[in-house]
């Protein structure tokens, strides 16, 4: 939700997770408008192919597909905006989004636990821009891989989104996906810390691996 807290803490304050998975994701997005891939700890597991524990599921959509997922789920889930830990239920086509709401909870009904976190990105003219730093973009095109069918964030990608934080979960996503980034990959994590984050640790270490060879992801 951006606010810092630990999964456990924002089970406490806002209520349990159901487990899901990207085939979960898969079947409830079936005939939605619009691009939709997996992000956060499930891409970075579908990278490394490493297991490692989950406290929800992220996909993902542009900022802009919001109310095709809220036309897509009107009678099956209910939408709420969760905005710099505070919860608000979007009740009918009148609710505006904040603009600084980065993620849509989803769950069937109050008495029901949460089932998607669904990250927003900013994406324009198919170019992505980073929250952070508008000036490093990506086309969408190379923002996204595919495996068994289903789109994810580029490791990358995501660590780039994951560097602020460096929560010990951070770290080992960051651990396991470094020996597996390619080359290019690697230089442009490299770039996009060093313009973003001056001074972060995975800077260094980015800076003393090896290069690698392609890898598919």
């Amino acid at each position: 939700m951006g606010d810092g807290l630990e999964h456990d803490e924002l089970v406490r304050l806002y209520g349990p997770w159901r487990p899901r998975s990207p085939a979960d994701v898969a079947a409830l997005f079936v005939g939605l408008p619009g691009t939709w891939w997996i992000a956060g700890g499930w891409a970075i597991e579908t990278f490394t192919g490493r297991s490692r524990p989950h406290g929800d599921i992220d996909p993902s959509i542009a900022r802009s597909d919001v109310p095709l997922l809220r036309a897509h789920l009107a009678g099956r889930m209910d939408v709420w905006a969760a905005d710099r830990g505070a919860l608000r239920p979007l009740v009918d086509e009148t609710d505006a989004l904040p603009e600084t709401c980065g993620n849509l909870w989803l769950r069937q009904s109050g008495s029901d636990p949460w089932e998607y976190d669904v990250l927003l990105m900013d994406i324009d003219s198919g170019k992505w821009a980073y929250k952070r730093d508008r000036s490093i973009t990506l086309p969408v095109s190379e923002l996204l891989w595919e495996r068994d069918g289903i789109r994810h964030l580029r490791p990358e990608v995501q660590l780039l989104h994951k560097a602020p934080g460096l929560r010990p979960q951070d770290q080992q996503d960051f651990d396991a996906c470094l020996p597996l980034l390619s080359e290019a990959a690697a230089a442009w994590l490299r770039s996009a810390l060093e313009r973003a984050h001056p001074g972060h640790p995975w800077i260094h270490a980015l800076a003393l691996t090896p290069p690698r060879a392609p890898r598919s992801g």
